[in-house]
């Protein structure tokens, strides 16, 4: 059996970009969905301020969910899209409720802390 730091590190980044792909492009396919499910009404008054509606706050969404999965797959800007995947992840805590989405939210927190304190030695990977 082997193992290695290398192999761990983009099986992690491999199943987080996984997640968030399928999430981003899940969303342009229903955006109606997203908005009903998920984005709190008090939330699109709060959009509608800004001339945004429901479903452009979906497709940003969107597009940011899949700029993380791409950073993880190409390695560009991976710690700053981490980061901003905590703080979105963290965000949802505030709009839903403790149900089985915020668990699997804790486990996707946990894998973006590991890449955000994964060592930046080269030879360590």
């Amino acid at each position: 059996m082997f193992t290695s730091a290398r192999y761990s590190f983009w099986f992690l980044k491999i199943g987080l970009a996984a997640v968030f792909i399928w999430f981003g492009i899940d969303k342009f396919i229903h955006p109606s969905y997203w908005i009903n499910a998920w984005v709190p009404a008090g939330f699109l008054t709060f959009l509608a301020r800004f001339n945004i509606d429901g479903q452009q706050f979906i497709f940003l969404m969107a597009i940011f969910e899949m700029l993380v999965g791409i950073s993880l797959l190409t390695g560009i800007l991976v710690k700053t899209f981490s980061f901003l995947s905590i703080l979105f992840l963290v965000s949802v805590f505030f709009t839903a409720p403790l149900n089985e989405v915020i668990i699997r939210d804790i486990g996707l927190i946990g894998g973006f802390l590991a890449i955000l304190f994964w060592p930046n030695r080269r030879h360590s990977l």
